[in-house]
């Protein structure tokens, strides 16, 4: 339990469901593991202070994707949606119809986020623009929202675990396969997707626990009368929908062409403004408002940055793992839940399954060719430790993403709403499918 990174890693947590700021929890933590590592105060906060920068370019992203956002609400396009939606429920009140809408909706949901890695890699930018307009649906529907948070967080994590392609390209074969070839693993491109799969059918089955089972019940939210009403009785402006149009295709464009968020969100917005739906003299009102949305995903992203850093400072990734090498002997089936358990706790400190694989690998493939693992299980004992913690880790884009849009109205607590629903639902029943793939493959 001394060993730094755990130790950080379990403040960070328990901070994080007391309550308190995320980012606060996540600058603690940090100064708690690097002084607890050795480091001195001053190199603490040095190697704290060097990584904040790999955060900001993500915070202006979501700066400028949520302008984007308070934009495309304004043109009133998701309306469309929402209202056509409502229309129905209120024309047509039987069970048999709400549950045929619920499940549209989810299933829409789903395939939107499943395309947002894959399809057209947008990642979580189309969060904040369609889920909102959707709540008031969600409010009449009396979906919990804990299930739309963990449908969410399934479609921007199992893709890319599977599909090499867009996201998925850039997981399996960028990272997790260069890792692997840097680290003398001799394995093919076509073997990485294939040891993934059976580890992915562990976040399916906590998906369908989550539809099925966990959040079937309603669950009535209080309703914001201002949000309800535009919601039904707004009148749309037809030019104001084929700005709002041509805005999207230019941010998807633009965002493909250049690789850059902030570029996309950036001109997106500028049709907006030149097509009328934002008047010159409310851009820096839109512009604040959409900051204020997506502040806080911001700061979370920066501050996560600067934990990465230290912990990668104070060497305690490798002294944990040698820890644990040297402390199972040669039982097999041990080691692979350590190395899966391992995973998880520096994915949720760092945040990002891509940023870990360069650390765990480097230690993980040597480790599992001494313990006798075949190619494709340390295959997929590296790609599902890595993934681990994507899914319920408080500073993680696959949680704040679905946070940013559906506590649009003050709503949906970011801790108990999404982190701890899909670190329940998804991480479980990953440590135990990724240690069947490890000892069955």
């Amino acid at each position: 339990m001394l060993n730094p990174v755990l130790l950080a890693v379990c403040i960070m947590l328990i901070l994080s469901m007391m309550r308190i700021n995320v980012v606060i929890a996540l600058t603690l933590s940090a100064l708690v593991g690097g002084l607890t590592a050795g480091l001195s105060l001053p190199d603490t906060i040095s190697a704290f202070e060097s990584g904040l920068g790999g955060g900001a370019t993500i915070a202006l992203s979501y700066a400028m994707l949520g302008a984007f956002a308070v934009a495309i609400s304004k043109s009133g396009i998701t309306d469309l949606l929402s209202q056509g939606i409502i229309k129905r429920l209120n024309g047509q009140q039987t069970q048999q119809v709400s549950t045929t809408i619920k499940y549209t909706v989810f299933t829409v949901i789903l395939l939107m986020t499943i395309a947002s890695q894959n399809v057209i890699p947008v990642h979580i930018a189309f969060i904040p623009i369609l889920i909102p307009p959707l709540l008031g649906v969600l409010n009449k529907l009396r979906v919990d929202r804990r299930l739309a948070a963990c449908i969410l967080t399934f479609g921007l994590v199992t893709p890319y675990m599977v599909l090499p392609i867009g996201f998925g390209g850039i997981f399996l074969n960028n990272i997790l396969l260069k890792n692997l070839h840097d680290n003398g693993l001799d394995v093919t491109a076509s073997q990485v997707p294939t040891a993934m799969i059976l580890p992915a059918m562990g976040m399916i089955v906590g998906l369908l626990i989550a539809v099925f089972i966990s959040y079937r019940k309603p669950r009535i939210y209080q309703e914001k009368v201002a949000n309800s009403k535009a919601a039904e009785f707004k009148t749309l402006n037809k030019r104001h929908i084929i700005v709002a149009l041509v805005a999207i295709v230019a941010t998807l464009t633009v965002q493909l062409l250049t690789g850059s968020m902030i570029v996309g969100s950036l001109a997106g917005f500028s049709v907006f403004t030149l097509g009328g739906v934002i008047a010159w003299k409310e851009t820096h009102d839109v512009f604040t408002k959409g900051v204020h949305m997506m502040a806080m995903i911001g700061f979370i992203m920066i501050a996560a940055a600067g934990f990465a850093a230290v912990m990668k400072a104070t060497g305690s990734v490798e002294t944990l793992v040698e820890a644990l090498s040297s402390g199972i002997g040669e039982n097999k089936s041990l080691a692979a839940i350590l190395m899966l358990v391992i995973g998880l706790l520096v994915t949720m400190g760092i945040g990002s399954s891509f940023s870990t694989i360069p650390i765990i690998a480097t230690i993980y493939v040597p480790l599992a060719i001494a313990f006798g693992f075949s190619p494709m299980a340390i295959i997929a004992l590296v790609g599902t430790a890595a993934a681990l913690g994507d899914a319920g880790s408080p500073a993680s884009d696959s949680t704040l993403g679905p946070t940013s849009g559906l506590n649009a109205d003050g709503e949906h607590d970011h801790i108990r709403d999404t982190v701890i629903p899909t670190f329940l639902h998804y991480n479980l029943p990953l440590i135990a499918f990724g240690w069947i793939a490890a000892m069955t493959l």
